[in-house]
């Protein structure tokens, strides 16, 4: 990349080439490595766009700047004039870009010094996460979070640029808005001007994207941070980022075309790889009964086979009273021992299994395990999975919802644990017809799949007005998510355009009118004032870095992350507030009670 000329440089520490040897040249940067060779002094110095190597000779740049180079140390800033001359023969460093060249110094500034850094920029896998985010003014300086950095402002920029060619509009929404039901709970921020009433930061633009639409914006797009005050996972942070896409008169097929065209253009201009369109389509129920997940990796096997009837047919209480049996074929598992066997059941029931059953296929059939049970549909069983010898059968019997998860989580276990190659470096598809509600048991209540907002199948319309169970969770949504190597990178729906449809969808949700009109009675005025039909997504722009870069923890995208437990070590945040803004706030501080100390 081209340098912007100033006083201090004419070039960056990444630009010079063999074809510049002879310029006269100014660079600026850290200090990232010395070398004092006596006569000769080496530094390599050091920006955000790479490595240059500078040459100190006495004879060219004089003794007093000769004498002060050797007193140069790790991540000091200067600024230097020297000659680009070609490196010589076998003196070449084919690792980096600037590796033919070298810059011969005539004058050196010393822009400001540093006490020794806390660790070596270059060796970040020595160093506490912790350590990092304490200093992390220093650990950005890397040359793998410059890149990352570098690979997040393209990605941005493809997607404005892609976006804006097709008429989008990016518009801001409010930060400081109601406290609105979303599945998370919100960041809230007290009112001095209203004393006892506060703002909730948005878990997401959804209502005021939705209104841009019954405003006639017709097609909108924001890159905005978020808020969800919930645990951090290693890819989730309390404060994130997405892309929020809104378009008017369109329905599924339309907006889903439009999303991965986008995901192509990135995967081409960061990658250069080529995603095929269009993408796999699958219906939420395959996925769920094939990968025991909505989000399904498709980069390898181990699918979920369901032997219920076969199972049944059993003198095995566990397989012969459980509502479904369904096992996966582990290649290779059999050799496995029974301490790792019996490790996998423990960790199954952190699923909410009661354990986990298995079994090894030999050359005659079963072995071990549960085999003596298996034994009188052993070959019906082996024919059914396709399982070879050597092979290992895991089995879950529960209820549907345990028996995926369990399954579903054990296949992503076994991919990673037994390092299996995957069959392709990113899978794609979209997973459409989800569920519209899912039922809450502990609360008794149906609650939103997707969100409330969730425009229903044309064809289960009618099931809304049904107080029948089985009805209501038949009923199916044009809700959709994009997958990439069974992460989520991004999910939307068609949304409810029409003010009944909406206000029935509430009513099944367990909402009275008035409680529909206390928590979305501005949703429900701007629908009755004519609003089209409307839909669109939202990517998860983190974890999109995340895929595109090769990381598994978020916080190594995102510039200045929290740690799991929610804090900022650079800044230490959270921390309290003095008196006087409390008082301003109209706020009092009720600290939780202490816990008792039990006695021993």
């Amino acid at each position: 990349m081209e340098a912007i000329e100033t006083r201090y440089r004419t070039h960056t520490c990444g630009q010079l080439r063999k074809s510049d040897v002879g310029k006269e040249i100014k660079l600026a940067g850290w200090v990232h490595s010395y070398r004092d060779h006596g006569g000769l002094v080496f530094i390599d110095i050091r920006d955000r766009d790479g490595l240059t190597q500078l040459v100190f000779d006495a004879d060219l740049c004089g003794h007093a700047v000769h004498e002060e180079s050797r007193k140069l140390r790790s991540e000091w800033v200067v600024s230097i004039s020297g000659t680009v001359t070609a490196r010589g023969e076998g003196f070449e460093n084919p690792k980096i870009p600037t590796g033919q060249v070298e810059v011969r110094v005539k004058t050196m500034e010393v822009l400001s010094i540093s006490p020794t850094p806390p660790f070596m920029i270059d060796e970040y896998e020595k160093v506490s996460e912790e350590r990092r985010l304490q200093y992390r003014f220093l650990d950005l300086r890397r040359p793998q979070m410059q890149e990352t950095l570098r690979t997040r402002y393209k990605v941005t920029k493809t997607i404005r640029d892609f976006l804006g060619d097709l008429g989008f509009w990016e518009i801001e929404t409010p930060f400081l808005t109601r406290s609105t039901p979303e599945g998370a709970r919100d960041f809230i921020v007290p009112s001095r001007l209203a004393p006892g009433n506060f703002y909730a930061l948005p878990q997401s633009p959804q209502l005021f994207k939705q209104l841009l639409m019954v405003a006639g914006c017709d097609k909108y797009m924001q890159i905005v941070r978020c808020f969800r005050d919930e645990d951090p996972r290693a890819d989730r942070q309390a404060e994130f980022t997405q892309l929020d896409v809104e378009m008017s008169f369109i329905d599924v097929e339309n907006i889903t075309s439009i999303m991965e065209q986008l995901v192509a253009k990135l995967w081409k201009e960061i990658l250069g790889v080529e995603v095929k369109l269009p993408l796999m389509r699958m219906d939420y129920d395959l996925a769920m009964n094939k990968y025991g997940c909505d989000r399904p990796d498709l980069r390898f096997g181990m699918e979920l086979c369901d032997i219920t009837e076969l199972a049944h047919t059993l003198d095995f209480g566990v397989f012969k009273n459980a509502p479904m049996v369904k096992c996966i074929v582990v290649p290779g598992g059999g050799k496995f021992s029974r301490k790792e066997t019996d490790a996998l059941a423990e960790w199954a029931k952190g699923f909410g299994a009661k354990g986990l059953a298995v079994t090894k296929v030999t050359a005659t059939g079963v072995d071990t395990g549960i085999a003596k049970f298996l034994a009188p549909v052993a070959a019906k069983l082996i024919e059914a999975t396709g399982a070879k010898e050597g092979d290992l059968l895991c089995f879950a019997a529960d209820s549907p919802k345990v028996v995926h998860k369990v399954l579903g989580e054990l296949r992503l276990k076994m991919f990673r644990d037994m390092k299996i190659e995957p069959n392709q470096k990113y899978a794609f598809l979209w997973v459409v017809n989800f569920p519209a509600f899912d039922y809450d048991e502990e609360e008794g209540r149906y609650a939103a799949t997707h969100h409330p907002f969730t425009a229903p199948n044309d064809e289960d319309l009618a099931k809304l007005d049904s107080k029948d169970r089985a009805t209501v969770e038949s009923i199916k949504s044009k809700a959709y998510d994009i997958v990439c190597n069974g992460s989520e990178i991004g999910g939307g729906s068609i949304r409810i355009h029409r003010i009944d449809t909406q206000q029935k969808v509430f009513a099944q949700l367990g909402l009275s009118e008035e409680q529909q009109k206390h928590k979305f009675g501005f949703l429900l005025d701007a629908l009755a004032y004519g609003a089209p039909p409307h839909g669109g997504l939202a990517f998860g722009i983190d974890r999109l870095v995340m895929i595109l870069r090769g990381i598994s923890n978020i916080r190594d995208v995102i510039a200045f992350p929290k740690t799991q437990s929610g804090a900022d070590l650079m800044c230490g945040a959270p921390n309290t507030i003095d008196d006087k803004q409390l008082r301003e706030a109209n706020i009092r501080v009720a600290m939780p009670p202490v816990a008792e100390k039990k006695p021993a």
